[in-house]
């Protein structure tokens, strides 16, 4: 009912794809994005890892047409093997479009990788825009989104409008793709508040927004932590809207697959989201 109102500008499936038709059909215009949880080796020959890589997937891709880009690997540790990972992504793209099919590559977790690793990954970057695909990224911070917001990345100066977690996209495309005239479609595959972003303030053991709100509670009496979770949504969104380049975000997670993603779950707080976030900037 929520995709079928709101109309969001992407959706992110993993593994359990069974909405993803019906999700197409009330809303034809949102984009996308699906993986499947697999092995992901980071050895051997790159390229016949990506042709086996989309052979094992093949059937699954097909039966669900409804999804505009596939992802591969999710959040790969990519430190010292980013050629092999550039390799595997290129023929990734290459592979899926002999089918009629897009690719989504990257999808690097929040902080990955640094400014200087990206031109070892740019083979990937143009085989994408050579096949219609884009990047995804991870944006995450804790225990507010925009808390690193303004810091440097080793290196470079700090910038007010970028981060080195949220918003540290601008950093690429800024400063490499642009220049490079590389500039492909953006999807944050993930985003939100997740306290396992390193060195922060808050509650050690917290997770996902939940687990912050009374770290929030504590912080401002007067404030209702919900609220303090959509005004950060709320202004990541505005961000976003700045950047043509950016298709969307997805925020991390509407539907917990089990107990361990409790703590991020939005599912509750949907109407919140559609009343206080999009409906107001849709004004």
């Amino acid at each position: 009912e929520f995709i079928r109102r709101m109309k969001p500008a992407v959706i992110k499936a993993i593994d359990d794809l069974g909405f993803v038709a019906e999700a197409k059909e009330a809303s034809p215009e949102t984009i996308i994005v699906a993986r499947i949880t697999h092995a992901q080796p980071m050895e051997g020959d790159a390229e016949a890892m990506a042709r086996a890589f989309v052979a094992d997937n093949l059937s699954t891709y097909l039966e669900h047409p409804a999804v505009d880009y596939w992802e591969g690997y999710n959040e790969p540790p990519v430190g010292g093997r980013m050629d092999w990972y550039a390799r595997f992504e290129a023929e990734r793209v290459r592979a899926m479009a002999e089918h009629g099919l897009r690719a989504a590559i990257g999808s690097f977790s929040t902080g990955v990788p640094e400014f200087e690793d990206w031109q070892a990954f740019l083979p990937a970057i143009r085989a994408a825009a050579e096949h219609g695909g884009v990047l995804a990224l991870h944006e995450y911070d804790a225990p507010d989104l925009n808390r690193s917001v303004g810091y440097g990345l080793p290196g470079h100066p700090a910038r007010a409008d970028r981060g080195s977690l949220a918003l540290r996209y601008r950093w690429l495309y800024e400063d490499i793709l642009g220049p490079a005239s590389l500039v492909i479609p953006l999807v944050i595959s993930e985003a939100g508040v997740d306290g396992l972003v390193t060195d922060r303030p808050g509650p050690a053991d917290a997770h996902g927004f939940r687990d912050f709100f009374e770290y929030w509670r504590q912080r401002d009496p007067d404030s209702d932590p919900l609220y303090v979770y959509l005004d950060q949504l709320a202004w990541y969104d505005r961000q976003v809207q700045q950047d043509g380049y950016v298709i969307g975000f997805a925020l991390f997670t509407a539907g917990a697959l089990d107990d361990r993603w409790d703590s991020y779950d939005v599912t509750g707080f949907l109407r919140h989201i559609a009343q206080d976030i999009i409906v107001p900037q849709a004004n």
